[in-house]
């Protein structure tokens, strides 16, 4: 099960951002690795799924989000979660501060 501590709260104003981004619309399947996907398969849905983060005008605030929730899955704000856990490995101090 996740775990939601590091959730914001509930209030629109911490959201609104979501309502702005390149990705609404867009199946989540694109975002999100089904069970067993691996190597080039993998490797092409999130370049597509990055591809989208790329023109996204909200791409830094949905990169911010995923970093200080510790996103476990998917493609957010233009990285991976292998990317991410690594970002957050090498730089646990500065994704605490947001940045």
């Amino acid at each position: 099960m996740a775990d939601i501590r590091r959730l914001p709260t509930p209030v629109a104003e911490v959201w609104d951002w979501q309502l702005h981004g390149s990705c609404r619309g867009e199946s989540t399947a694109l975002f999100f690795h089904p069970d067993g996907e691996r190597g080039p398969a993998r490797a092409r849905r999130q370049a597509a799924a990055k591809a989208v983060c790329g023109k996204c005008p909200v791409v830094e605030a949905c990169l911010k989000h995923a970093l200080s929730v510790r996103e476990p899955y998917g493609v957010w704000g233009g990285m991976s979660e292998e990317e991410r856990a690594r970002l957050i490995a090498a730089e646990p101090a500065a994704v605490a501060a947001g940045v």
